[in-house]
């Protein structure tokens, strides 16, 4: 089985045993901490170092706005994932899987009521001014 694969189906594993999150909440969460390291200019060998919860998220909103718009919320909400906490937890069991790592001050609530879904996802979201075009 190709590495690829091999991982694939260690985070479908991961997903179904916690039952709570889609396996795409979990893929969505690892594509999103390297699209934040690349967005700080973190992924030189020697420019890398441990993302806060808050810097991930922010990578979450990001990519979430890139790739569905103001559907984002929609999107996450159909895996499962309705707050900032529930990142919080597929971090952690991403933690367990060993796909993530963590510090000795990284803990579930850094995840907590980090941003409002409708206020910072939907609402916040740039639309741009139609008019000017």
């Amino acid at each position: 089985m190709s590495p690829d694969l091999n991982r694939l189906v260690r985070l479908a594993a991961v997903a179904k045993e916690d039952g709570r999150y889609k396996l795409e909440a979990y893929l969505f969460t690892i594509e999103s901490l390297g699209y934040q390291m690349k967005r700080l200019r973190l992924n030189a060998p020697d420019k890398r170092r441990h993302l806060t919860a808050r810097e991930l998220l922010q990578g979450i909103r990001a990519l979430g706005w890139e790739r569905y718009g103001r559907l984002a919320k929609d999107v996450f909400d159909s895996w499962g994932v309705r707050s900032t906490r529930d990142f919080g937890e597929i971090v952690f069991n991403l933690i367990e899987a060993k796909e993530f790592t963590r510090t000795d001050e990284d803990s579930r609530e850094d995840f907590a009521d980090v941003f409002d879904f409708d206020r910072d996802l939907v609402n916040a979201y740039p639309m741009g001014d139609a008019a000017r075009n």
